[in-house]
């Protein structure tokens, strides 16, 4: 998601001398390679919960450096399992659907990389026969609002995200802005079948990252009301991308369901989604707060896995 730069930039003030550059994708523990292949051409699109960003195990195979793709991403667990043949990456930390059309200038890591994403639809070719897209998230602005809930004293100190996302007239800005998002993420789907009309698309939700009816402050820093926001804002978020998968026709693949239980107020080696400190068990090192850890990104390659065997 968007706001990636913020949060990398954290985590990347802790590891900046300790990037390693790993290549081979490690495979999903409940996921079984199978004999033969059922897709030669596979191409991954998405934000940075696709990209499973990292500032350590990064992989810059498919994209550059500053997109801050892990080693361990869904896609790269996904096309190893089924050993398909040819796969591209184009995922990138704060990736919006423009970028689907256009160059995206990638500086994720400030003094560590920068580069040029390449526009993400230049991977698709009418030989493609697979593609999963996670995106949405950038578009809404809900990373960015998720990075401005952090307050390290409680209520009724400090700043309320849900209170700046509130209209005058009581209505919520940020879920306006996530319905505006679905009419973008519908011409993302299309323009992957305009360019790739022999593919099978599967629209990619994302995790359960923090839920509606709870939150856990101090242990995470984000006041309890506003992290319920936020999570109440996330379904919204899923809702649309399942709006769109059926406007269109695609598959959804819902990472959501099965990851309840492992949100950021869980304790380390339960939870999928770290919270405010960029640390991490899984792997072991500096993380990035409000993504996708190793164990959340098993947790992708594996319903994706489950959802292409289905099918």
């Amino acid at each position: 998601m968007r706001s990636a730069r913020r949060l990398l930039a954290a985590a990347a003030a802790l590891t900046a001398c300790a990037l390693a550059v790993p290549t081979a994708a490690h495979a999903a523990g409940s996921a079984q390679r199978q004999d033969t292949p059922s897709y030669r051409e596979y191409v991954s699109l998405g934000d940075s919960w696709s990209a499973d960003v990292t500032v350590i195990g990064i992989d810059s195979t498919h994209a550059p450096v500053g997109c801050a793709q892990s080693s361990w991403n869904y896609p790269k667990q996904v096309a190893e399992q089924l050993a398909i043949p040819t796969f591209r990456d184009a995922t990138c930390g704060a990736a919006t659907t423009e970028h689907l059309v256009a160059p995206q200038r990638v500086n994720v890591l400030p003094l560590i990389a920068t580069g040029t994403n390449d526009p993400q639809f230049d991977r698709l070719t009418p030989t493609t026969d697979l593609v999963t897209l996670g995106i949405g998230g950038n578009d809404a602005g809900l990373a960015g609002a998720v990075t401005d809930c952090v307050n390290v004293l409680p209520e009724p100190l400090g700043v309320s995200c849900r209170a700046t996302w509130t209209a005058p007239d009581g209505s919520d800005l940020m879920s306006r802005r996530i319905a505006d998002s679905q009419p973008k993420i519908v011409a993302a789907v299309r323009g992957i079948r305009a360019r790739s009309p022999k593919a099978r698309i599967l629209l990619v939700d994302y995790l359960a990252g923090a839920v509606p009816d709870r939150g856990c402050f101090p242990y995470v820093q984000v006041h309890d009301e506003d992290l319920k926001w936020f999570g109440a804002r996330l379904k919204e978020l899923n809702g649309v991308l399942a709006r769109a998968a059926a406007d269109t026709g695609v598959e959804l693949v819902d990472t959501y369901s099965g990851s309840i239980g492992h949100d950021v107020c869980r304790p380390p080696g339960t939870r999928w989604v770290e919270g405010v400190l960029p640390v991490s068990t899984n792997p072991p090192g500096p993380a990035v707060p409000f993504h996708p850890n190793r164990l959340g990104a098993d947790h992708q390659a594996a319903t994706v896995l489950a959802a292409i065997r289905q099918g």
